[in-house]
């Protein structure tokens, strides 16, 4: 089905048709989970949804185990090759949820083969790569979006609406951190692609850092500037087979300074060694007549402080619990105070992609494009080069 396909094809209301976007997944395992559970869910709870998902491929290896992932999740087809997967002419949108290494090249083909395309974060393993990523996306005309789904968690909605309110005035402060804890030694855990640069990019920076340097873009704007340390607490793990060891060559943990373009200053922090922390995701900004303080782990609460002179004895925090019908994406699910969960994230992410192919909207400001997964590459990549140097590195603009 061509571009021009989808548009005549939209659908307004219930009775009408409503277009079919084929879906060519690489990757059959947590993302490759949490994206189809997403697909599957669109048609009957947005309803009526921009388009149906046609589950037509998934693509992964070893064999076996992607063709029993192709029947658990109802993919059509299974392919063990991507660019066979991508030859296949059911597919419109490739929905990259493979390895990092595996981001570049299954998605520039994608692109250059006129097919919308989602990758998850973050975008590459270096600006340089996530660059050649954006210019063939650019030049093959076709929607991209990086995976940032925090964009579209309820409560990070309403905080980005109160922000361009102007209600908390000048932004000063930004800090947040994302902690985890997998990489304790009593886990024991073997050698993982995550710990190997050459796959991976980056330690924690990539894999959780990514997400809160894209919040901080998001509801703050461009950082300018960042200083930085890194730690690799355990530099060399046994390999699962049992035959040896081998380097750990990706940070464990990552701390910055950062400085906006706007003025205001920040802390970035990432660790997967954070003793008792599964998936912990905080953020607070302080601003000139308030606050917003967010924890992932409390999804559907977001903590605001307003200065209001008229009543200084009632001054304090405040917790708005993001349920009610008018909340962003809310009226789609339950009734208020009905809370709902992470993979609904999911859902409203590949929704809002749905509706920017069928109905050629853009995917900019509220999903994360291309463009937003190089310039995170940028802040990641000087992040590394101020830990090289040891000096502030400025974040080089193209």
């Amino acid at each position: 089905m061509t571009k021009t396909t989808f548009n005549a094809m939209t659908a307004s209301a219930s009775n009408q048709p409503i277009p079919q976007v084929g879906i060519g997944m690489l990757g059959y395992a947590f993302m490759g989970k949490a994206h189809t559970n997403a697909y599957k869910k669109i048609p009957y709870m947005l309803y009526p949804p921009p388009a149906i998902p046609r589950l037509a491929a998934v693509c992964g290896l070893p064999e076996s185990q992607v063709a029993d992932a192709a029947h658990r999740y109802g993919y059509e087809t299974y392919y063990t090759d991507w660019r066979a997967m991508l030859a296949d002419e059911r597919i419109q949108l490739f929905d990259n949820g493979g390895p990092n290494d595996l981001h570049a090249n299954p998605t520039i083909l994608a692109a250059q083969m006129g097919k919308h395309v989602l990758c998850e974060k973050p975008l590459a393993r270096n600006a340089e790569e996530a660059k050649a990523m954006l210019d063939a996306v650019t030049r093959a005309g076709v929607k991209h979006m990086v995976g940032f789904n925090y964009r579209f968690v309820p409560a990070i909605r309403l905080a980005r609406q109160i922000i361009e309110s102007g209600m908390l005035g000048r932004i000063y402060h930004f800090r947040a951190v994302y902690l985890q804890e997998w990489l304790l030694p009593h886990y024991n855990l073997p050698f993982v692609w995550r710990m190997d640069k050459n796959l991976a990019g980056s330690g924690a920076l990539g894999d959780l850092g990514a997400h809160i340097i894209d919040l901080a873009r998001y509801l703050v704007g461009e950082i300018n500037s960042v200083s930085a340390l890194t730690r690799t607490f355990i530099p060399e793990r046994h390999l699962p087979e049992g035959t040896g060891s081998a380097p750990v060559t990706v940070d464990d943990a990552f701390v910055s300074v950062v400085e906006f373009q706007n003025g205001a200053i920040g802390s970035i922090e990432a660790s997967r060694f954070a003793t008792g922390r599964k998936n912990y995701n905080c953020l607070e900004i302080n601003a000139e007549r308030g606050s917003l303080r967010f924890d992932l782990q409390r999804l559907n609460e977001l903590e605001v402080y307003e200065v209001d002179e008229t009543r200084p004895e009632l001054q304090g925090f405040r917790t708005i619990q993001v349920s009610e019908s008018n909340h962003p994406w809310m009226s789609h699910w339950w009734p208020h105070g009905h809370i709902i969960g992470w993979e609904h994230t999911f859902v409203h992410e590949i929704a809002h992609l749905l509706d920017c192919i069928v109905n050629d909207k853009e995917i900019a400001p509220h999903g994360a494009t291309f463009y937003d997964g190089y310039i995170n590459a940028l802040v990641c990549d000087a992040i590394l080069k101020s830990v090289e140097t040891r000096h502030v590195q400025d974040v080089k603009f193209d």
